[in-house]
C-alpha cells in the first residue's frame, strides 16, 4: 500500500462517525494522525556493542524479549516497553512504558533515573493519559481492557502506546486481550510499524490479532510475546494469507521511512 492510500485509509476512519471526537486542527506534519485526548526467570540484557549513530529520520529497534523493546531515537532518547523486573535492557532508558496483565510486563521499582515512567493504567482509576515529549520523541497511549483474573473485565487495564519519532509512528499494542473499536482505530492513527503480542491464548487470539493488524494497515509488524517457535510458526502460518513473512539474524533493526516495505511484512526478530 502507498502511503498516499494509507492516508486517505486514516482519514476515511476519521471521518466516519468520528466527528464529535476530531480535534479542530493537526499539524501537517503530524504524520501520526490521530483522535488523541490525553494532553522465576530473570533474563537482564548485559552485553550491548557500540552501534552506530542514527541519522536523522531513522530509528533503531532491538527486541530485548517477551514484551520488551528498546527502541532509539536520532537524538538519543530511549524508551523501554512492558519495563518489568525480569527482562530489561542494557541500559536504563529516558521513558519507561508498563501494562499490568502480569508482572513481566510492569515493575513497581523502576529505575529512579528512568525520566518519564509512563503506566498503561491510572492507580486512581479510569482511564490511563499520557502524552508526553522528549527532544524528539511524543510518547501518547490508547486505553485498552484486559482479562481479569476471574474472567470478567478489568476496563482500561491495558495501554496501547504510540511513539512518534523520526517520521515514523511505531505502536506497542501491550497485553491486548481484545479486537479494536472504530474510535480506538482512529485513536492510534496511521501507524508505519506495530509491534504485536502473537502468543494466541495469553493475549488476543490468532483471528482476532490478524483483524487488529489488518485495520491498522501498518507496512511493518515485528511480533512479540511468543513462548515458543510452535506458537510463534502458529501465528506465522495464519498470517501468511495478508502478510510477507521474513526473518531477521539480527535483534537489532534501524528503520527509516525509505527503509518501510512497500507490502505488509512480518518481520521476526530474535529475543532473549
Amino acid at each position: 500500500m502507498t502511503s498516499v492510500s494509507r492516508s486517505l485509509h486514516a482519514l476515511i476512519i476519521l471521518m466516519v462517525g468520528l466527528v464529535g471526537l476530531v480535534k479542530p486542527a493537526i499539524a501537517a506534519e503530524d504524520r501520526c494522525i490521530a483522535v488523541a485526548e490525553a494532553p522465576g526467570f530473570r533474563f537482564v540484557q548485559k552485553a550491548r556493542l557500540e552501534l552506530a549513530e542514527l541519522k536523522f529520520g531513522e530509528v533503531r529497534l532491538s527486541y530485548v524479549g517477551h514484551s520488551t523493546f528498546l527502541i532509539e531515537s536520532a537524538k538519543g532518547v530511549r524508551i523501554a516497553t512492558d519495563y518489568n523486573d525480569y527482562v530489561q535492557p542494557s541500559i536504563v532508558p529516558e521513558i519507561a512504558t508498563m501494562n499490568r496483565a502480569h508482572s513481566t510486563h510492569y515493575t513497581l521499582t523502576p529505575n529512579p533515573q528512568i525520566r518519564h515512567v509512563l503506566p498503561g493504567w491510572n492507580p486512581a482509576g479510569g482511564p490511563a493519559q499520557h502524552d508526553v515529549s522528549d527532544q524528539d520523541v511524543r510518547v501518547r497511549n490508547v486505553p485498552t481492557n484486559i482479562r481479569s483474573y476471574s474472567g470478567d473485565t478489568d476496563e482500561f487495564g491495558n495501554s496501547i502506546f504510540v511513539f512518534e519519532m523520526s517520521g515514523l509512528c511505531i505502536a506497542h499494542l501491550g497485553h491486548l486481550h481484545h479486537t479494536l473499536s472504530m474510535e480506538q482505530v482512529a485513536r492510534i492513527g496511521q501507524m508505519d510499524v506495530v509491534l504485536a503480542p502473537v502468543d494466541g491464548s495469553y493475549t488476543l487470539d490468532t483471528p482476532g490479532m490478524i483483524e487488529v493488524l489488518k485495520s491498522l494497515k501498518a507496512p511493518l509488524v515485528v511480533p512479540m510475546h511468543y513462548f515458543s517457535s510452535f506458537t510463534l510458526n502458529r501465528f506465522l502460518d495464519v498470517a501468511r494469507a495478508d502478510f510477507e513473512i521474513k526473518t531477521s539474524a539480527e535483534s537489532t533493526i534501524v528503520v527509516s521511512r525509505a527503509t518501510l516495505p512497500e507490502r505488509p511484512q512480518i518481520l521476526v526478530l530474535p529475543g532473549r
